[in-house]
């Protein structure tokens, strides 16, 4: 099975030693993880994938992979899965353009009259997609972009570009995953009926 080995920074065909098929309750999706020996350094790893994935296994431990919701649209998951391959790949000015790119599929996703990322990140806030925290956390990287999608001798760490990774991430899990779980919590709200001790109340 195709997995990333943390300790050999590299893709390997691992030895699978024990595996197990399971369906989360509420989820029909089935879910196989395996447990497998790297070829190469022999660590110990754990890796998983829905049945309907294709490619390399997400490995689960150690250090566990970066997990995309579906939640996230395309035009941005996209974008955020390339930012994280250029992190990995030490590529860290790459992994910050990538990441400023995610950001500017969520512009567009919105359809802001104002596509450039600037002006984009000010529509979002005044709309109130975003809240002023995040606003700053996306005009950081607004900035740092800029810089990295230009040539000059400007050089991101890899303390820098894991943090931008981090913020737009963040707006990402905010903007699209958690604001999608409130709305469903309120809608559940919205249809359940009345407990007992309210009824009381009522009455």
């Amino acid at each position: 099975m195709i997995v990333e080995c943390h300790q050999c920074k590299a893709s390997v065909d691992a030895k699978v030693i024990a595996q197990h098929e399971a369906c989360d309750e509420g989820d029909p999706e089935v879910f196989h993880s395996y447990l497998m020996e790297c070829p190469r350094c022999r660590t110990t790893l754990l890796g998983g994938e829905y049945a309907y994935e294709e490619g390399p296994l997400t490995r689960l431990w150690p250090a566990p992979q970066k997990f995309l919701s579906y939640d996230i649209p395309d035009i941005v998951r996209n974008s955020l899965d390339e930012a994280y391959t250029c992190f990995k790949a030490a590529a860290f000015n790459a992994c910050t353009v990538m990441a400023g790119r995610a950001l500017e599929g969520v512009v567009r996703h919105f359809g802001t009259e104002k596509t450039y990322l600037g002006p984009g990140i000010k529509a979002l806030h005044a709309k109130g997609i975003i809240d002023a925290r995040l606003a700053d956390w996306a005009g950081a990287l607004q900035k740092a972009r800029n810089l990295s999608a230009h040539a000059s001798g400007e050089r991101v760490s890899k303390r820098d570009a894991e943090d931008l990774l981090d913020f737009v991430s963040a707006i990402c899990e905010y903007v699209f995953v958690l604001t999608r779980k409130f709305d469903d919590y309120m809608k559940r709200q919205s249809v359940s009926p009345v407990r007992a001790e309210d009824a009381k109340k009522i009455s």
